[in-house]
Parts: structure tokens; sequence; C-alpha cells
């Protein structure tokens, strides 16, 4: 069983103990904070990307040189992009529960469906990349609902990450080194 198979079903079970406050950092009722469940979530999805990204795309394409990574992957028989991945895993929660959201944004999408749209995305994201190693936390209402909403920096890896971000046609960016802030997660958990 995958790690994402054990977490959706127990994260749902929790969703009743998160407190609905608009800052994320205090439960009431002895509940689970928003912040603490989402600093949770984001160390599952960092360390699954940081892993398929460097012990699979990079050494299969880079170190041992036997298969590419494409974001037409499918056609050209290569591996998913770790971007896509990560794409594809958050569609797959999504069907199954609301009672989180997570998604994959930049300030520099090379794909237009991955540009913030929302204050709170945009300032998350250029928060994170102007201050390295710090989150950003906002409360926002969308659609009639309040979320507790969290920004964490998406930072490149491995050179696999900036190889393909640097070298795409569609990238608004060309001048990516090895550990640069190429983009942020956003997660969000509703608190009403």
């Amino acid at each position: 069983m995958t790690t994402r198979q054990l977490l959706v079903p127990a994260l749902a079970a929790l969703l009743p103990l998160l407190a609905a406050c608009d800052d994320g950092a205090a439960p009431t009722s002895g509940g689970i904070a928003p912040k603490v469940m989402a600093d949770a979530l984001h160390a599952v999805m960092e360390s699954d990307r940081t892993v398929y990204t460097k012990m699979v795309v990079n050494r299969l394409m880079n170190e041992d040189k036997v298969i590419r990574a494409s974001e037409h992957f499918a056609d050209d028989k290569a591996l998913p992009l770790p971007a896509q991945m990560f794409r594809f895993g958050s569609e797959m929660v999504a069907e199954k529960t609301d009672v989180f959201s997570y998604q994959l944004l930049s300030m520099w999408p090379i794909n237009q469906q991955n540009a913030p749209r929302t204050e709170i995305e945009t300032a998350g994201l250029k928060f994170v990349a102007e201050n390295k190693g710090q989150n950003y936390y906002g409360a926002e209402t969308l659609g009639g609902k309040k979320y507790f909403t969290a920004v964490y920096a998406d930072t490149a890896v491995a050179p696999a990450c900036v190889g393909c971000h640097n070298g795409h046609p569609d990238s608004p960016r060309s001048d990516f080194t090895l550990g640069d802030v190429m983009g942020g997660v956003v997660v969000r958990i509703p608190v009403e």
C-alpha cells in the first residue's frame, strides 16, 4: 500500500478534529491545527516528489541514460515529468476527498494553468521565493468557503529540474540553478 493510499483515509478521519481558526496556528476543542496538518501533508508530498525526481527521473535520465522524461511521456514512451506526477496525485486526491487539496504553482510556469490565480497564491509564491526556508500561511475565502492556505517552496533538487525548465521553449525563465525556488506547493484545508 502506498503512502498516499494510507494518508488520504487517515486524514479524512481527522477532518472533524480540525479547528475552525483563521490563522491555522492553534486548534480549539482539542483538535489538530490546520497548520500542523498542512505541514505534515507537505512533508509527505515533498518527500515523494524528491524521491521520484532524484531516484527515478534524474538517475534513469541523466546518470544511467536509459530513458528520458517527457511532457508527452505516453507518445514518447518516456517517464512522466515530476510536475506531472505531482499533478496526477493531486487530481487523484481531489477525486477521493475534500479534506484538503494541493497543487504545484509557479511565478514562472511553463504551463499557464500552473500560474497563481488568487491573492494568497501570488503573495505566497513571492514570499517563499524571497525567503528561502520559510513557508507562507494565510486564510482565504473561495466560493463562500473558508480555507487555511499554506504555500511551501518547490526547489530544484536535481539537474533534471534545472535542465527541463531552462531548456523548455515555453519557459519564461531560463536561468535556474540547483537549489533555486522554482515555484511552490499550495495546500488548502477547509476550516468550516
